[in-house]
């Protein structure tokens, strides 16, 4: 049994993995999937074998098992290459099902027992990305599209937006500005990526109307940020995109899905700037960058 003193309590072990104290609890309370000591107090206490089936768990969930499926895989150690039954599939369906019928309350209810089981960038991974994708295709062709996509971007603004607010009021270091640079009037990836880097402790500021380029400096410094993020999932002018990031003095990265279009012509520019194609690896840059 390891000592005391290296036994962690619950925010730690969220700072060392990346998993929040609801999730954690979630799995202890409803499958047995870590169970931490207890102080005198009820405290939960974990320990140094704890914190690796975190990640192992992790790992888990990252190549598509369930979380209610996890556990055998755990214990079993001949289940290692066992090929994983992959549920998201119908949990996506289930969200399609719910935007169709414009039924908030239900969406809701999902996403918030999503939440509880998954760390976010699993959540972005194998739910939201490919979610947003599928609608994508749906709203091509679909007769209530529009209404489609005004339901479910206001729910999805409103969602994490709340997430991040909340999160903000007790993050009291600089932010990082998160902007929408191009003329889309809703970026899903923007928001994405600003609930990633807020889930994991870091402060955001969003704003997710384009900004005039010549702007940027005068924004970044009026908020004190730390750096700045633009989402390109649009087409862009380039060049006075280029020209507004010469006078930003702090770290800068670009991502999105248009950003391998202009590639080129940033990684010629004379100011450095980072190029990244999804929400997921702009939080992972930046939230493994020290100095940002």
């Amino acid at each position: 049994m390891p000592s005391e003193t290296e036994l962690l309590p619950i925010r730690e072990v969220t700072r060392l993995t990346g998993v929040n104290p609801v999730t954690l609890r979630a799995w202890e309370r409803r499958y047995g999937l870590i169970v931490p000591q207890r102080t005198s107090k009820g405290h939960r206490l974990y320990s140094p074998e704890h914190v690796l089936r975190i990640r192992q768990i992790l790992h888990w969930l990252d190549r598509g098992v369930a979380v209610g499926q996890v556990k055998p895989l755990l214990d079993s150690a001949a289940a290692r290459d066992t090929p994983a039954d992959d549920e998201w599939q119908t949990l996506r369906a289930r969200l399609v099902d719910c935007i169709e019928l414009l039924a908030e309350r239900r969406l809701d209810q999902l996403f918030n027992q999503a939440m509880a089981l998954y760390p976010a960038t699993t959540l972005c991974e194998h739910l939201m990305l490919p979610l947003l994708a599928e609608l994508e295709l749906r709203w091509q062709r679909h007769p209530s599209a529009q209404m489609e996509q005004v339901f479910f971007h206001s729910w999805l603004r409103s969602k994490l937006g709340s997430r991040i607010y909340h999160n903000n009021r007790q993050l009291p270091e600089p932010p990082i500005l998160l902007i929408n640079g191009s003329n889309l009037l809703f970026d899903a990836q923007l928001w994405l990526c600003a609930w990633l880097i807020s889930d994991s402790g870091a402060g955001v500021e969003v704003f997710d109307w384009p900004l005039p380029p010549r702007q940027l400096a005068s924004a970044i410094e009026r908020l004190g940020a730390r750096a700045l993020l633009i989402s390109l999932n649009a087409a862009v002018d380039i060049g006075e995109l280029q020209r507004g990031l010469t006078s930003v003095k702090v770290p800068k990265l670009l991502f999105g899905s248009v950003v391998s279009l202009y590639r080129q012509a940033l990684e010629a520019a004379p100011n450095p700037l980072h190029l990244l194609d999804s929400p997921l690896s702009a939080s992972r840059h930046v939230l493994t960058r020290s100095t940002l």
